[in-house]
């Protein structure tokens, strides 16, 4: 926690750079690391009012405001015609979670503790949601491609395809909160039991610091994404590559620690919820919600994505459910994962740019 407080420092470096019309590089590096601890702040807030409204409310309070950092960002961005990052960003957040979080997770949590069981049942659930939204990617792609359609927004049969997987997609996310919340809570008790904890903030106190570190975050997202186009433009940085990785990590570095910290605390259940759960929250929450409502900010955004981007998240997702199917995992399969992660990076950064 000590870290976050140490971090907010870049808060007032990058309003007093954005002032001074510093270097936009200048201004893209003290805006990421400003929203490391803001969003680990909003995190914290969430946890907390969670723990006074009890297991099922705040439940939903986690699934709805786990990705609020990412959702931010992407409003922000939208606005500003930045589409393609948008779309690289989510899938970035997907595979980020699926095979950087989760491997450092089991890599490290393998190393101190050798053999990690969890709850096979949850694993594969989160699985199988996974596998889902990335059918619902390959599928409209595949056959968009496959009949010559014009492959734009502004085509009016690929913007109906997209509202209406967005919806399918977002009614099954909302069905599993009620078959993890309500129907079949004690499957998803076992690993969260350890977060049932006496709040440590005044409700009053977490709910300030939501509404603090969200009106910070939509400011400091607003500085980023003016600097994207310049970044790009100095360090000669793949557009794709820094929306595919670097947006990703900012946006979810504070819940990467905490699930890695969780996994070398032999809590693998939790920390494998954060790290999938949270992939799931992108696929089938976040991204459908930005096609609802990016229209209205006159970009629309559509669930065709690049066959780099789709071909990445379908090799994350698969070796995702490989890893999950037992319930047991060790070092050498975080090893793996954080491979994969690596060579996709590569190939953003090589190739996709």
């Amino acid at each position: 926690m000590r870290w976050m407080f140490v971090m907010l420092v870049f808060v007032p470096i990058s309003i007093l750079l954005h002032f001074l019309h510093v270097a936009e590089s200048w201004l893209f590096l003290t805006s990421a690391l400003a929203i490391v601890p803001l969003a680990g702040f909003m995190g914290t807030a969430t946890e907390e009012l969670a723990k006074y409204r009890g297991p099922g409310v705040g439940g939903l309070l986690n699934a709805t405001f786990g990705n609020a950092t990412e959702l931010i960002i992407a409003v922000v961005a939208v606005r500003n015609g930045q589409v393609a990052i948008v779309k690289a960003s989510l899938i970035g957040s997907i595979i980020g979670n699926v095979l950087l979080v989760l491997g450092l997770s089991v890599l490290l949590g393998g190393l101190k503790n050798k053999i990690q069981v969890f709850n096979k049942d949850v694993a594969q659930s989160h699985a199988a949601m996974l596998g889902v939204a990335v059918i619902s990617l390959l599928v409209p792609a595949l056959f968009v491609r496959d009949t010559a359609m014009l492959e734009t927004a502004s085509n009016l049969r690929v913007e109906n395809l997209s509202l209406g997987v967005a919806g399918v997609l977002m009614v099954l996310y909302f069905g599993s909160l009620f078959f993890s919340l309500r129907t079949h809570e004690s499957l998803f008790r076992g690993g969260e039991e350890a977060l049932q904890e006496k709040p440590e903030w005044k409700q009053r106190t977490a709910v300030l610091v939501l509404v603090g570190a969200t009106l910070l975050v939509a400011m400091e997202s607003e500085f980023l994404v003016r600097s994207i186009d310049p970044v790009v433009q100095q360090l000669h940085l793949p557009k794709l590559f820094l929306g595919v990785i670097l947006l990703p990590i900012i946006g979810n570095a504070a819940e990467h620690s905490t699930a890695v910290w969780m996994a070398i605390k032999n809590k693998m259940d939790i920390s494998l919820n954060i790290a999938i759960s949270s992939s799931t929250q992108i696929a089938m929450f976040v991204a459908p919600l930005m096609i609802f409502i990016s229209p209205m900010m006159g970009h629309p955004v559509t669930v065709l994505f690049s066959n780099f981007e789709l071909v990445s998240v379908s090799a994350a997702v698969g070796i995702a459910v490989l890893i999950s199917m037992d319930g047991k995992s060790h070092w050498l399969e975080g090893a793996q994962l954080l491979a994969t992660y690596i060579i996709v990076g590569l190939a953003f950064y090589y190739i996709a740019g």
